[in-house]
Order: structure tokens, then sequence, then C-alpha cells
């Protein structure tokens, strides 16, 4: 699967790319807001992994931007403050699919990556399946 990854802190973002390859995952590693909308314009992703404090556009903000443009792809925030009531609110929202607090291990990074990836291909994967009948139409 191909995963954005906007993390501004140069060795984390590196930990998280080498952890999702070693999954079998496309990583893509970008440092910035702006970065990423430029990223999510020119390529498609099956998942962001966004930290909400980036300097100048914040992840919260990238998400509204990438929700406003209609974008489908979930994302699961990443912070370091706990009490961030902002990060747990956007975290509520219909396209958000995780939330991780940092330091998080490897193990907690993948099961979330998982977890978020198969719900979010579940209705694809449901509507694809021929009509058995039990349903009422």
């Amino acid at each position: 699967m191909r995963i954005l990854i906007v993390e501004d802190e140069v060795s984390v973002a590196r930990q998280i790319a080498a952890a999702l390859t070693e999954d079998g995952h496309d990583p893509t590693t970008v440092h910035s807001g702006e970065a990423a909308l430029e990223e999510t314009s020119n390529r498609q992703f099956d998942l962001l992994v966004l930290d909400v404090r980036l300097p100048g556009m914040t992840g919260i903000e990238l998400h509204r931007h990438l929700l406003a443009r209609n974008s489908t792809v979930p994302v699961i925030f990443i912070t370091a403050h706990a009490a961030d009531e902002r990060a747990r609110s956007a975290a509520a929202s219909e396209r958000t699919v995780g939330y991780l607090l940092k330091p998080f291990s490897e193990d907690e990074l993948l099961a979330a990556v998982a977890a978020a990836l198969s719900r979010t291909s579940a209705p694809a994967d449901t509507s694809a399946k021929p009509d058995d009948g039990l349903c009422a139409p």
C-alpha cells in the first residue's frame, strides 16, 4: 500500500518509513503540510500518517485542506502531546482512522496501519461480492 508520511522530525520519519517498508508498504515521506498538499495532488495514496504539529501548516489544517478537496484518503494522526484537544477532535473525523501518541512502538504503528487499511478497504471488498440473495434490495 502507498502511504504518505508527513513528519517534520527527520529521524522519526525515517523510523516510520523503515518500519512500513519492512512490512511491505510503499512509503513516501515529506516534512511539511505544504509538501504534503503538493504530493497528494500528484499521487494517490492509500493512507496518510500525519503529524499534528508541523511547522507552518499544522497537520489539522492540512487535514481540513484535504477534506475540502474531497479527499477520501484515511488519516492516522501522530502527536507528542497527549493533552492536544484539537488533535483529539480532528481524530474523531470520519476520515481519521487512528491516533498514536509519540513515542509509539513499531508494533503499535503497524497495528494501527493494518487496522486502518482493513477498515478502509472493507466496503470496497464487500461491494465487489456477488449478490447471494440474503440481502434485501
